[in-house]
């Protein structure tokens, strides 16, 4: 699961991305609010928190801009400030919750499940392709009455593929969705992983696979006579 983190306080940042990595979310972190609406119009993330006072713009103004062009990202505001007024003005702009400082890690940790849950409602929390069912919750890869659990970065790979079922992915799409933009990880990684999750399909006698199409990237293909 991806997130965008925009604070300015270079070391909160520093702490709370350390905190979400070892939490398994791949985070991309910016220090002010021009950067934090670029980066949430350029990528799609699975959700957002960001601090009100940023220098450029400020965070109410992020989500008021993005929510007009239709991004519906679900977003944490995380202020100093925490009179009524500014929780409603955060609110109204078009955040999904609101966490004042100073505050605690797991607080923040329980936001992001439930502000992310909430989408995982709407769009279904297990997805499907051919035989093979995907749990986003539990990570569990299925077929038939076989199942295995996937590592974070495996499941999020597959998770891309499933839900976009009839497109070929480039090995650059997994790494700035699923790695960030600023990660220096070899792009040999997504290979990698890839290899993985073709043995775990063969492994449950699936009759989906992996496709690799030379030079462009990968996709899902279902072969019910296989």
């Amino acid at each position: 699961m991806r997130l965008l983190f925009a604070e300015d306080e270079v070391e909160l940042s520093d702490a709370v991305v350390a905190v979400l990595k070892h939490n398994n979310y791949s985070v991309d972190a910016v220090y002010n609010g021009q950067d934090a609406y670029d980066y949430l119009s350029a990528q799609e993330y699975d959700g957002a928190i960001l601090d009100i006072m940023m220098p450029g713009l400020d965070g109410v103004e992020v989500v008021k801009r993005i929510r007009k062009e239709g991004n519906q990202v679900p977003v944490i505001f995380l202020t100093a400030k925490s009179e009524l007024d500014d929780r409603v003005l955060g609110l109204d702009a078009g955040a999904d919750d609101y966490l004042t400082k100073p505050f605690a890690m797991k607080e923040l940790l329980a936001r992001i499940r439930s502000i992310t849950r909430r989408v995982g409602e709407v769009t279904g929390n297990t997805l499907q392709f051919g035989d093979l069912s995907l749990d986003a919750n539990t990570y569990i890869l299925s077929c038939g009455k076989q199942s295995i659990s996937l590592p974070n970065k495996e499941f999020q790979m597959l998770e891309m593929m499933m839900r976009n079922p009839s497109q070929i992915l480039s090995q650059d799409q997994f790494m700035d969705r699923i790695w960030g933009l600023d990660s220096e990880t070899d792009l040999s990684v997504v290979w990698v992983n890839i290899s993985y999750l073709r043995k775990k399909i063969a492994k449950l006698e699936s009759k989906a696979s992996i496709k690799v199409t030379r030079n462009v990237g990968y996709s899902l293909d279902y072969q019910p006579e296989k």
